[in-house]
């Protein structure tokens, strides 16, 4: 990852009201607005005219009266946990980080048991810099139950940045069972494998991440450092010639093969991974 910005994934914005509860609002109004159809017409002529309405009546007045808990059940018995305040998820969209963890903590004081608001205080305070706080509320997330899979490749990525490599190889791994068709997840993972040295490991998460979405230049990039690093010039060479051929702008990829003609002329003894140098990122 070098010291490039850690690539944060897109938080959602969850609105503060669940959509089963948004559904019996909007039938809790037509059943209004034909209660008062029914007052000035005459219920005897609406019954023969409108059978589909009574029926829709019907459901409208069930659905109202059904409580909450069936959503609730279907959630893990935890709404806070589901949903998150949108104004600060505004903030947090916007980029606008200080005030996105001023409106976060008041969510998390009022509704302690809100893991996703934890979730998205965690991001804040990492995107200002305060990884502590950054991991302490990723922590109070996944304790509370979240698995979002973009939580643990956030966390995951966190620890890539302070070297605590076994724990982000770890939280990564969970990353990727959680979000198994997400490309970033097996990218990253794979990212940390050509880290560590674990090239054939690194090349089967890129590999898999291409998979998912062929358009990844820096995967591509990055698969063809796995290959060079394990002495296939040739594979490598394929993969940055394809790249430049598709993108002549992607200058990691120029810059690597730049590096392969230099161990053609013998200027490079070899291309070992502390002293290749190869360009893994645009």
């Amino acid at each position: 990852m070098g010291g490039r910005p850690r690539p944060k994934v897109q938080v959602r914005t969850y609105h503060s009201r669940p959509p089963f509860y948004t559904a019996r609002r909007f039938l809790l109004i037509f059943l209004v607005a034909r209660c008062a159809e029914f007052s000035q017409a005459g219920c005897n002529t609406l019954l023969r005219r409108h059978n589909s309405t009574i029926v829709l009546l019907l459901l409208g007045i069930v659905l109202f009266l059904l409580p909450l808990s069936a959503f609730a059940a279907s959630t893990g018995g935890k709404l806070d946990a589901q949903v998150c305040d949108p104004i600060a998820d505004f903030y947090l969209a916007a980029e606008n980080y200080p005030q996105a963890i001023q409106r976060h903590l008041l969510v998390v004081q009022n509704h302690p048991e809100n893991a996703l608001a934890y979730y998205h205080l965690g991001f804040a305070y990492g995107m200002v810099g305060d990884h502590q706080r950054e991991l302490d509320d990723y922590q109070k997330a996944i304790g509370l139950g979240l698995s979002n899979w973009d939580l643990f490749l956030n966390m995951g990525l966190l620890y890539m940045e302070i070297g605590r490599l076994d724990s982000a190889s770890e939280v990564l791994q969970l990353a990727t069972l959680l979000g198994p068709y997400r490309p970033e997840t097996h990218f990253n993972l794979g990212l940390l494998d050509e880290r560590l040295g674990m090239y054939q490991k690194a090349e089967q998460e890129l590999l898999l991440s291409l998979r998912i979405d062929p358009n990844q230049d820096d995967a591509r990039n990055t698969l063809g450092v796995v290959y060079a690093e394990q002495g296939n010039y040739e594979r490598a060479y394929q993969e940055w010639s394809d790249l430049v051929t598709a993108h002549p702008d992607y200058a990691p990829a120029h810059a690597n093969l730049a590096i392969l003609k230099r161990i053609e002329r013998g200027e490079i003894a070899g291309a070992t991974r502390l002293s290749s140098g190869f360009a893994k990122a645009h």
